[in-house]
Formats: C-alpha cells, sequence, structure tokens
C-alpha cells in the first residue's frame, strides 16, 4: 500500500515537472534556431543550431541596455524597501499602538491594487518634476507594492525573535541602531533574504508602470522585448533568446535565498 502510494506520488511529481518545465525548455529550445525553422514546423531541437539571436541582444546596445537599466532601478528598488521596511516592521512586532492593525492592513491593501490604479497620478507627478524616464523613478514607485510585501515578511520574522533578546541588549548597554544592526538582523537574515527575494522578482518583472514611466534612458528590458513586432512579423527567436536571458538573474538570486525561502514556507509567511 505504501509502495503504491510513494509511486502515484512520483508520478504526480514527474508530471508536474515536466508541466512546469517544459515552457522554459521550449523558449530555450526557440533561442537557438532562427525564425525560419521556428515558424517552419514542430521540433524537438534545433535543425540548424545557431548562436546568434544572443549575440544579437549581447552586441546592440538597444537590448542590453535594457537589461542594464532593470540591474539598476531593481537594485535600487531593493535596497530601499529593505531599509523602509526594516525598522517599519519591527514596530509592528514589538509596540502596540493606536489603529497599528489598521495601518497595517492598510499596507497590505497597497499590495492587492492593481498598478494600473496608481499609473495616471505617478505619471502626471514625474512629468511634474522632472523624474520621467529615470532609474529612480521606477524604483520609487515600486515601493507602493514592496514596501507592504517586505513589511508583511519581516513581521512575520521579528514576531519569531523573543522580546528577551531586546531587553538583554538595553542591559548590556547597546543602544538602538547597534543593537539592531548587530544582534537582531542578524537573528532574521533568513527574512531579510526571503523579503529581498520578492521585491527582486516583483520589481523584476513589472512591465505595465516600468514601461510607462520610462522611454529611453531608463527603459526596462520587458518593455523592449515588446519591440519585436515589425512589419515582417514577429521576431520569435530573438524574443525567446531576450527570455532566457530574462530568467537569469531570478535563478540567481533563488539560488542564494533558497534555504530561507524554504524557512518562509515553514513559518507562514511565504
Amino acid at each position: 500500500m505504501n509502495k503504491s502510494k510513494f509511486q502515484k506520488r512520483s508520478l504526480f511529481m514527474l508530471a508536474y515537472v515536466v508541466f512546469a518545465l517544459l515552457p522554459i525548455y521550449w523558449m530555450v529550445n526557440m533561442s537557438f534556431k532562427t525564425n525560419n525553422e521556428i515558424v517552419a514546423g514542430f521540433s524537438l531541437f534545433p535543425t540548424h543550431f545557431t548562436l546568434d539571436n544572443y549575440k544579437l541582444i549581447l552586441t546592440d546596445p538597444a537590448w542590453y541596455s535594457g537589461y542594464v537599466n532593470s540591474l539598476i532601478y531593481v537594485g535600487m528598488n531593493t535596497v530601499m524597501s529593505l531599509i523602509v521596511a526594516l525598522p517599519a516592521a519591527y514596530a509592528f512586532s514589538r509596540y502596540s499602538f493606536l489603529g497599528d492593525k489598521h495601518v497595517f492592513f492598510w499596507l497590505l491593501t497597497n499590495r492587492m491594487t492593481p498598478p494600473a490604479v496608481f499609473l495616471l497620478p505617478f505619471f502626471q507627478l514625474y512629468t511634474s518634476v522632472g523624474l520621467m524616464d529615470t532609474h529612480i523613478a521606477v524604483a520609487l514607485v515600486h515601493l507602493l507594492f514592496n514596501v507592504p510585501l517586505a513589511v508583511w515578511i519581516l513581521e512575520g520574522f521579528m514576531s519569531g525573535i523573543p522580546r528577551e533578546i531586546d531587553e538583554t541588549a538595553y542591559i548590556d548597554g547597546y543602544t538602538f541602531p547597534r543593537f539592531f544592526l548587530r544582534i537582531f538582523i542578524p537573528l532574521i537574515k533568513a527574512g531579510v533574504g526571503v523579503a529581498a527575494f520578492f521585491c527582486f522578482m516583483f520589481s523584476w518583472v513589472e512591465l505595465l508602470l516600468a514601461r510607462t514611466l520610462t522611454s529611453v534612458n531608463a527603459k526596462p528590458i520587458t518593455a523592449i522585448m515588446t519591440r519585436t513586432v515589425s512589419a515582417s512579423g514577429m521576431d520569435w527567436a530573438t524574443l525567446a533568446a531576450a527570455g532566457v536571458l530574462t530568467i537569469v538573474p531570478g535563478a540567481i538570486v533563488i539560488w542564494f535565498v533558497r534555504n530561507y525561502i524554504a524557512k518562509g514556507f515553514a513559518m507562514g509567511r511565504v
């Protein structure tokens, strides 16, 4: 009976892995083909293997600048989100104040709101103050969604740390900044890793705000990928290669925080 259950679970997991990885494999497969081969018919492997699609992306400034722009504002947003969320999450986990639960819920409602709702206000604001088409503009607008998520994740990790640690540090003569940086943050480094991961991923894949608030100097790769349509049709091969390269930064981040994410699942915060 146990062996039968194990076999069924193994088959289910195998089917799930195949279903999950099939689109990625197909995109990688297309990235090594030419457009003519892609539209000609179905093939599991490239008939005429080529690296021209990757060469185009890595040598054409119109393409690789998109990756650079995305990495710049995503990095800025991740750092700023953690700087804002860490003290806010500490306040929610350690103190009770008037309306604390309402404020916490209000933060989460910002994360639930569709980005299109905030598009027009930010567009007009940035146009007025001269922030349009800058990296800081996209980084700041993504704070609206990433800070609530980071606060929610970090608050759960901080609540799991006994308050006695805070009191003991104060008795030993630690100031709050020293205690927070030297003792408390190392204790919740798993939560910091999880929060950084989700902030990075949301900012990396978000398209609507990043595309609308930029035009040339800070255009992200997700927006540049939408330009592959021309009078001759869709440039499937280049688009597939760009998609593969877009997955790489996320995969690298997942590799470094994989253990922290597992701990977040165990704590019920992921």
